[in-house]
């Protein structure tokens, strides 16, 4: 079965989410678990949670992926924003773990100076954190968009960040915008076949465990993270026809992370996925 979601809102309560996402058709959602652009870490209502448990199961909505926490950066040069970095990682595992979603994904960070250095930061960190318990919830570490001092954003970085993560680290989740700007051609048919055995060399296929479908508004190579709605941009409509077809892709779960500037966009963009895969 092919799992498609999008990010939905928990504004009003973190059940309301659910709603959204089978009122839109679900049958995977991405969330985050408080306001990502702030460092509070607030407590979730008892009676919510519950009920975002009750209809997690009534409607069949699987996997659960949350997402970190914007300011996260356990890269930094910054000794104080990798300390608030990591106790804010932590919370999020907790709260994940209370949530149960399955995984929690992380934007390792960046490092204005020296990208090596900030990768061994930020490895330290994922290391300290994974040998604190037995973690129910797994991390996934999202590839970046070549941005200035990214740290993630090729095949490679993430597999030395993942291995780092001991079992802490559930594998890795695939940005088709992000990709395509750090130089990963993902509308030619050999590009992307070079991607996936890039892929099956450095960090294993079946670790793929989301792929965050966005089209990119900037060009190839660009190195700028511009999501734009599916076949509207870049990448466009023949390149994700492509992509999602490919056997070594096909069925691993999709979240849309596409612009929502309207009530309808979701529907839409999810429309378009569905006819590009044939559902």
């Amino acid at each position: 079965m092919q799992r498609l979601g999008v990010h939905c809102s928990i504004a009003g309560g973190i059940d309301l989410a659910m709603e959204r996402a089978k009122a839109l058709g679900c049958t995977t959602i991405q969330i985050f678990s408080h306001n990502p652009r702030n460092w509070a870490r607030p407590s979730i209502p008892h009676g919510s949670l519950q009920r975002f448990k009750e209809l997690r199961k009534l409607y069949d909505i699987e996997p659960v992926f949350i997402h970190c926490s914007y300011l996260i950066n356990i890269a930094s040069e910054d000794r104080s924003v990798r300390r608030l970095s990591t106790k804010m990682l932590l919370w999020e595992l907790e709260t994940a773990e209370l949530i149960r979603g399955d995984y929690l994904i992380l934007h390792p960070g960046s490092s204005s100076h020296n990208e090596s250095r900030g990768r061994e930061r930020a490895k330290r960190i994922l290391k300290s954190i994974s040998e604190l318990k037995v973690w129910g919830t797994k991390l996934l570490l999202e590839n970046t968009a070549g941005e200035r001092g990214d740290i993630s954003s090729t095949i490679e970085d993430l597999a030395e960040l993942l291995e780092a993560s001991g079992d802490l680290g559930g594998g890795i989740c695939l940005d088709t915008c992000h990709a395509f700007q750090a130089g990963y051609d993902l509308r030619k048919k050999e590009e992307i076949e070079r991607l996936s055995e890039l892929i099956k060399k450095t960090i294993g296929q079946k670790r793929i465990k989301v792929i965050h479908l966005n089209d990119s508004k900037k060009d190839y190579g660009a190195g700028v993270d511009r999501h734009e709605h599916i076949g509207k941009g870049k990448i466009g409509e023949e390149g994700f026809r492509t992509f999602l077809n490919h056997p070594d892709f096909r069925g691993i779960p999709i979240i849309l992370e596409t612009p929502k500037r309207t009530e309808m966009d979701d529907v839409r963009n999810l429309k378009k996925v569905k006819n590009l895969l044939s559902l």
